[in-house]
């Protein structure tokens, strides 16, 4: 009677208990882990490896760290997930297979997106990645298959919620900027004209450094007398503050403003969703307070008329006494 009661007991806790039966995911970032927590729901326990408010490239001595934080969890995952792009494959996955390896936990087999080049901070390139993701959780848990496909359901509807409505592209489009690289997507997604564009010094053979736009704003300076922001991108660290600088010394009151790539990056920015609504509010332009109704002068009047019969009364009555 005894053994009948611990049994019940324990299927209990397996039963009840979140956390108990789901699938361990562990991702490279928190773009992939972002959908795959929230398609998941209660079914799915998901880390992401790499912190996002830096590039992976820049975290060669913390990335370590942050595997051994999370060992217990990697050493009894059920999905491992990557971008499986250069970044990923030269900074992030090799320690996570290695240490794996030199562990004795056994040999990872990646699971990676179709187009590691993809980008996702726009709603048509966030919801191609969700969906790719929704299939790798039915793939690895296909008796929940429903459960994902709601959920992706809901996923993508906070998407479209995300995107520019009509009111915000008339406001948005067709202003001036000079965009980071990495955010061109963005910026065209968003209707922003690009006057040029920046990257880092291994971008292209440092063909378009800021340096390079500084001399070119110095050569030309008419191609930049409208841009109205400087857009960075958070992941890449500070870049165009001269830009903004070089601009403003020219007369031009461009604003620097930092995009933001990853979930998690920012407080209050936990999504994808949220990315997208976070970069977009970032080049709204701030519109002029409604003015006033006009007074109504029938009514001004006849309260002017009352204040004029009422001081009259009060002289007459005081004459009388």
């Amino acid at each position: 009677m005894r053994t009948i009661r611990i049994i019940s007991l324990m299927l209990m806790v397996f039963l009840v208990v979140p956390g108990v039966n789901a699938l361990n995911v562990v991702s490279t970032t928190s773009v992939l882990w972002d959908p795959v927590q929230y398609i998941g729901g209660e079914k799915v326990e998901a880390i992401y490896i790499a912190d996002p408010t830096i590039c992976p490239h820049m975290q060669t001595d913390i990335i370590p760290n942050r595997i051994q934080m999370q060992k217990d969890f990697i050493r009894n995952a059920d999905l491992f997930i990557a971008h499986n792009g250069s970044v990923d494959q030269s900074y992030v996955m090799p320690y996570v297979t290695d240490f794996m390896a030199a562990n004795n936990y056994g040999t990872v087999e990646w699971v990676t997106l179709k187009d590691p080049s993809m980008t996702w901070n726009t709603p048509p390139g966030a919801k191609v990645l969700s969906r790719e993701v929704a299939g790798w959780l039915v793939a690895a848990d296909p008796a929940n298959k429903s459960y994902y496909e709601t959920r992706l359901n809901d996923y993508l509807a906070q998407i479209d919620a995300a995107d520019l409505s009509p009111a915000e592209r008339s406001l948005i489009a067709g202003q001036d900027v000079i965009v980071m690289v990495w955010q061109q997507d963005a910026a065209d997604w968003l209707g922003l004209n690009i006057v040029t564009f920046y990257g880092p010094d291994f971008y292209m053979g440092g063909k378009y450094t800021p340096v390079k736009v500084v001399d070119d704003i110095g050569n030309n300076p008419d191609k930049y007398r409208e841009v109205k922001y400087v857009i960075e991108n958070m992941q890449s660290g500070e870049l165009a503050k001269g830009l903004e600088e070089t601009l403003r010394d020219r007369g031009v009151p461009a604003r620097r403003v930092i995009f933001t790539n990853f979930p998690k990056s920012l407080p209050g920015v936990d999504s994808l969703p949220d990315v997208i609504q976070y970069n977009k509010a970032l080049v709204t332009p701030e519109q002029a307070p409604a003015a006033s109704p006009p007074t109504n002068a029938p009514l001004s009047w006849m309260v002017a008329a009352g204040g004029v019969v009422g001081c009259v009364l009060v002289l007459w009555s005081q004459k009388k006494k």
